[in-house]
């Protein structure tokens, strides 16, 4: 079961394999089984399981320590950020959280201040720039208020994370959607990046 692994100098996360998207676009849906098979849990790891996994590396050693894997890791929010402060005890290594920003509406409360402190770039993919585009991309679990969930969450987590990027993914939006998340990205205070199909 790989809850770590290293890539470009970083540290990658890979503590569930729940999401509460079905993106057009995911490798969940769309790679060969035996390219996920790495990633793909047997099993939802317990927490002592994950912390004793990252702390079992010299963690100074990385660039970054990436929450990014088979699943959203806000399923399991306060695992994560359970680890992120067993990760604080022993490395100042920049922490990251690729999300789909849908943490508050899972747990159904206000999740931004629970990252303060804790994590140093959350990255969110916004995948559209309507409620619209977004249920025909990502069919989220959360219906048509799913898209504004989104943005309500970016809007919130500037407050309390040093640094928040918007993404989507290159090649999937309709002509003028590109300039449409970037302004979104703008009027929050976050910065917006275009993500490539082999990230």
């Amino acid at each position: 079961m790989v809850i770590t692994y290293v890539m470009n100098n970083s540290l990658y996360v890979n503590i569930t394999n729940l999401c509460t998207n079905r993106c057009e676009f995911c490798i969940r849906d769309n790679a060969n089984r035996s390219e996920m098979s790495d990633l793909r849990l047997e099993r939802e790891p317990t927490l002592q399981e994950i912390i004793a996994d990252v702390t079992s590396y010299n963690l100074n050693m990385f660039s970054e320590i990436v929450f990014c894997g088979f699943g959203e890791p806000t399923c399991r929010l306060y695992d994560m950020l359970e680890t992120c402060k067993k990760i604080r005890e022993v490395s100042t290594t920049p922490i990251r959280v690729v999300t789909n920003g849908h943490a508050s509406m899972i747990l159904t409360e206000d999740t931004a201040p629970a990252f303060k402190g804790l994590v140093d770039t959350v990255s969110i993919s916004l995948n559209a720039a309507d409620s619209y585009t977004y249920m025909q991309l990502c069919h989220p679990r959360f219906g048509e208020d799913a898209f504004t969930g989104v943005v309500r969450f970016a809007r919130e987590i500037v407050k309390y994370v040093p640094k928040v990027v918007l993404t989507a993914m290159r090649g999937t939006l309709p002509e003028g959607d590109i300039d449409r998340c970037s302004q979104i990205a703008q009027d929050i205070g976050a910065s917006f990046r275009l993500r490539e199909h082999n990230e």
